[in-house]
């Protein structure tokens, strides 16, 4: 039986009936005024694809907007322009507010047994610099990009090859385009759908004068000289991406662009005038005309917001900046919402499986100590003490939010139970203590666990300090580590941390639909098992093999799920990994539903006051800021 799933623009909740948008000058953004009356650009009706998608902003519970505005924002550092491709969320699938996945870019898509794919493009739709965007822009990214063995060596991304093999691709007209695969390939969809998207489209016609089978060899020459690349490849990956959009003549599909070369203090993104969104009443999207990025150090990102010098902060913030924000809100007329972040837990102890202490690696493996571990902490007094008793004490898992969640899986060892902890470690053959209380590992060495962090938070210390109490009751000492990120992150993919401090799962809220890697050894950063990791991500080449039944019973359960040809299926596969990992505590969660600030001006419109919150959710991307809008724009902006 063929199962086919076809997804039309009208069906979105927040998309009205597919009309076409009538000329109208009253809808014309006041920000294009100057371009429109010299005739450097066409009017609305004619920058619009014949069917654009109409977003109902009333239906969102929200106020149809006003164009105008400059909107500053605060960033860390140049490579955190990336952020805006994640806010503008402009993908040819994307989730909406109920991670129910829907055309955005694309017209209409349909998939058949998901390995069948057929995407449908707006007539009419164009890239920011008014060229056309058709099917032709799919077949330069598949036959000049992906299949030239210069520009993509390893033949293509593994999402597009899960199988070993690249899918068939098919230009079916100048509007539609079709990818197949033998065998099931159920990620395809939700990574087109990502905060970081998988990319299999390009503007041909500005590319192609970077790609050797089109540009002249001596002014290719030149461009290399000029951009400082040695070889052609890179000079068009340079100039070609799009996630990271440091190339200001790159033409977008998001609803603002760069217009900033770096290196600079600020980013100035303006809003893309052939953008393919418009309001229930004809207003093209986005309503704010600029969006400023300014960089500043982090550790004052958030002083710098207090004090009323961002109007949308996302990034830079943590919990324990609440209070400070809520000072500044009456003097600097600022709004904080709390947010709900969407990890599987804020903080996660990860004990290293793959230890290169072979002592310490065998008794980490004992699932016995883990869960012993687990159940020494009081999570209560973690959660009053750090989080005001605001998240909620949990297991690394799935938040309520998501359709996979089952109580049990948060539950699963962690109520504050010292005399079963000890109990464990005592069947554990770690029953042996030294005058202090400390126990002694097999080898007569005191079990003194060294836990890493990046420490780019003080919540981190804070809630070392007080898992260093309660392991100590159980006879275990602990010792809070500080390394710079990039050591840190190096440390742990080597094998010599022993245990690390650290973000749980990134994504709570999953739905069958996207995939479990994460409850799996399958990357070299999973901070559990990283040379685990690296043996799946390397397809066998390099790491090595899971040698525990458990972890090797997670992989084999991905590859099924991968294999899975229906949302059932693929479901029933993730409440059996969700089971697993939570009962062999492979990462150890402490809270979760935690909450985050999110500050804008009071003058700003549209802002959810409640939302989730996390990369999993496109940071602010599926709340569409593309709908926020400035009542009045400040005196200086």
């Amino acid at each position: 039986m063929i199962r086919r799933r076809t997804f039309l623009g009208l069906l979105a909740s927040t998309v009205l009936p597919q009309v076409a948008i009538a000329a109208d000058v009253d809808n014309e953004p006041d920000y294009y005024a100057d371009w429109l009356r010299a005739g450097q650009m066409p009017h609305l009706a004619k920058r619009l694809p014949k069917f654009p998608r109409i977003i109902n902003v009333a239906r969102m519970g929200r106020t149809p907007g006003q164009y105008g505005g400059s909107v500053r924002m605060i960033i860390g550092s140049q490579n955190d322009i990336r952020f805006m491709t994640i806010y503008g969320y402009a993908r040819l699938v994307g989730y909406d507010s109920t991670l129910t996945l829907q055309p955005d870019i694309l017209e209409s898509f349909s998939a058949v047994d998901d390995t069948v794919f057929t995407f449908k493009l707006r007539d009419g739709h164009k890239w920011s610099d008014g060229h056309p965007f058709t099917a032709n822009d799919f077949r330069y990214w598949w036959e000049d990009v992906i299949l030239n063995k210069e520009l993509t060596p390893g033949g293509g991304a593994l999402e597009l090859r899960p199988h070993g093999s690249l899918p068939r691709f098919e230009m079916l007209d100048e509007l539609t385009v079709r990818y197949s695969w033998d065998a099931p390939n159920p990620d395809f969809l939700p990574l087109l759908a990502a905060a970081q998207p998988l990319v299999i489209a390009g503007p041909g016609h500005y590319l192609k004068q970077f790609h050797k089978k089109y540009q002249d060899k001596i002014r290719l020459s030149s461009l290399m000289q000029e951009k400082r690349v040695k070889k052609w490849q890179d000079l068009h990956i340079k100039m070609a991406r799009s996630y990271r959009p440091e190339n200001p003549n790159l033409p977008v599909l998001d609803p603002w662009r760069n217009t900033t070369t770096p290196p600079a203090e600020q980013f100035v993104f303006e809003r893309n005038p052939y953008f393919h969104r418009v309001d229930e009443n004809g207003r093209q999207l986005p309503y704010i005309d600029r969006m400023l990025l300014n960089i500043s150090s982090p550790q004052i990102i958030a002083f710098k917001t207090s004090v009323g010098e961002s109007d949308l902060q996302a990034t830079g913030l943590d919990f324990n900046d609440y209070t400070l924000l809520k000072e500044g809100e009456q003097r600097y007329s600022t709004k904080v919402n709390l947010w709900k972040a969407v990890r599987g837990s804020r903080v996660a102890l990860f004990p290293n499986l793959n230890s290169t202490d072979q002592v310490w690696r065998d008794v980490l493996r004992d699932a016995r100590v883990r869960r012993a571990l687990s159940l020494a902490i009081d999570r209560h007094e973690i959660n009053m003490a750090v989080f005001y008793g605001l998240g909620t004490e949990s297991a690394d898992t799935v938040l309520p939010d998501s359709p996979l969640y089952k109580p049990e899986y948060a539950s699963a060892w962690i109520s504050h139970d010292p005399g079963q902890a000890n109990a464990l470690l005592d069947a554990a053959g770690l029953s042996k203590r030294d005058e202090d209380g400390i126990r002694l590992l097999p080898d007569g060495r005191r079990m003194e666990i060294t836990v890493e962090t990046p420490g780019e938070s003080t919540l981190d210390t804070d809630v070392l300090e007080l898992v260093t109490d309660h392991w100590r009751k159980v006879g275990i000492a602990l010792f809070p580590r500080v390394s710079q990120r990039d050591i840190f992150r190096s440390r742990a993919m080597g094998g010599r941390i022993l245990m690390s401090l650290w973000y749980g799962l990134d994504n709570g809220v999953p739905t069958a639909d996207m995939n479990p890697a994460e409850l799996a050894p399958t990357t070299n950063d999973q901070m559990q098992w990283p040379l685990w990791g690296m043996y799946y991500l390397s397809a066998q080449t390099k790491g090595v093999a899971p040698d525990l039944p458990e972890a090797a019973e997670l992989v084999k359960l991905l590859n099924e799920w991968e294999d899975a040809a229906s949302s059932f299926e693929r479901a029933e596969i993730w409440h059996k990994m969700l089971a697993i990992y939570s009962d062999q505590v492979f990462s150890i969660g402490l809270i979760n539903a935690t909450f985050l600030p999110i500050v804008h001006s009071a003058k700003m419109q549209n802002v959810p006051k409640e939302a989730l919150f996390g990369f999993a959710t496109s940071l602010l991307g599926i709340h569409m800021p593309d709908t926020f809008w400035m009542k009045e724009e400040r005196a200086n902006a």
